[in-house]
């Protein structure tokens, strides 16, 4: 028979795709027709609960985002963070591909998309808006990395009162 409408879930129409790729930080204020293009390109995933969508150490060069479901990042037994819908992980092997950083495991079934690099880098190169978003996210990143690895370092040091 035919799976029932609760069970299949309508694949995402155009327009709901560049409302989701709207929602990530990175293509925040890409114009929505170059979104469009991004939108078209783009595969959707499915991952049951348990399954693991992409593996610590393996080579990895796409970016995914939730579409919806609840997926956990975890590093051996220790978890990262839990994402959820409109939420995104591996943006950076998208840059710079290389073994990936971490687990990622759906933690219910999940529907993602997958966006591949070589796509991406076809999309960079007519576009230099995406370009420009990018740098400034990974710079924030780059930023917040930075401020906490200081904040870190001076917390156990003991500092004289003021003024003596």
């Amino acid at each position: 028979g035919h799976p029932s409408v609760n069970e299949e879930k309508k694949m995402l129409s155009l327009v709901e795709r560049i409302l989701l790729l709207k929602s990530v930080a990175i293509f925040a204020e890409t114009p929505e027709e170059v979104l469009a293009e991004v939108a078209v390109v783009m595969e959707e995933v499915r991952a049951k609960a348990g399954e693991p969508i992409i593996e610590k150490g393996s080579l990895g060069s796409s970016l995914f985002i939730i579409i919806d479901g609840q997926v956990n990042v975890h590093d051996e037994g220790r978890v990262i963070a839990k994402l959820g819908e409109s939420e995104v992980f591996g943006e950076f092997s998208l840059l710079d591909p290389g073994p990936r950083t971490a687990t990622v495991t759906a933690l219910e079934e999940s529907r993602l998309f997958r966006l591949d690099q070589d796509a991406f880098l076809e999309l960079l190169d007519d576009h230099s808006t995406i370009a420009r978003k990018i740098i400034q996210v990974l710079v924030r990143y780059l930023r917040n990395a930075h401020f906490q690895m200081n904040t870190l370092a001076y917390q156990d040091i003991s500092l004289p009162p003021p003024g003596k």
